[in-house]
């Protein structure tokens, strides 16, 4: 049975942010412990990439493990300038087998990448607060339409990076779209600068604009926790 006009917009909207909110609940409940394990290796001046790595990598094995959404990667991203052997570092690991990315082993320069001005790490660092940032095509990790969400790791009154993870957009299409089919109701799911993340109308693909098209009158609904917003027509 279909839910009524009115109260579609308000379920959609808590069928994504019980959706991820799970994982961002996964990621809080690290971040503290991981930037006090840091902050000590900062003070000792031993903070280098192997160590950010060895700290990191059970709570990143932790996070792919987590049963509530398609983890695909996940891990740290250090604050530039933070490490003594490096100037940027990700510690990261991805895929079913959790292995390690290897950004020099895979493409020219990368390695060198500056992801200050990326999304994921900039605006977590700059606000102080968890941030969904996506869909985009993440060329550092998996070449697929990507969702990351992010979380700010600060100690002793320190940035140190923001933990996080991704969720591949056809995974998270799959598991959302029949959530919204049974709403009756055609549901939209953006992000803050109107981008489609999934949909279960056809006519929409993921990473088209909702802007001056046919989406554009009709009211967006925020995801309280998520920074996204749903659109939600009759059919």
């Amino acid at each position: 049975m279909s839910t009524t006009t009115t109260t579609a917009p308000a379920d959609a909207a808590r069928i994504v942010e019980d959706y991820f909110g799970a994982p961002i609940r996964m990621l809080d409940s690290w971040v503290g412990s991981c930037a006090q394990e840091l902050s000590h290796l900062l003070d000792e001046g031993t903070l280098t990439r192997q160590r950010l790595d060895a700290v990191v990598e059970p709570y990143a094995a932790r996070t792919l493990a987590l049963e509530a959404a398609p983890v695909y990667g996940a891990g740290f991203i250090a604050a530039i300038d933070l490490l003594a052997d490096a100037h940027s570092h990700l510690a990261w690991w991805q895929g079913e087998d959790g292995r390690k990315l290897v950004l020099a082993s895979q493409t020219v320069n990368k390695e060198y990448i500056d992801y200050s001005e990326l999304e994921w790490y900039r605006v977590p660092m700059s606000t102080g607060q968890p941030h969904v940032a996506g869909p985009y095509v993440d060329y550092l990790c998996s070449d697929e339409y990507t969702i990351t969400i992010a979380v700010p790791a600060s100690a002793d009154g320190r940035l140190l990076g923001v933990a996080g993870l991704d969720l591949l957009v056809s995974e998270v299409e799959r598991e959302l779209t029949p959530r919204f089919a049974a709403l009756g109701h055609q549901v939209t799911l953006t992000n803050g600068v109107g981008r489609v993340v999934v949909s279960t109308d056809p006519r929409c693909a993921t990473g088209d604009s909702v802007r001056g098209g046919r989406l554009a009158d009709l009211p967006r609904v925020s995801c309280a926790g998520v920074a996204l917003d749903v659109i939600v027509e009759s059919i």
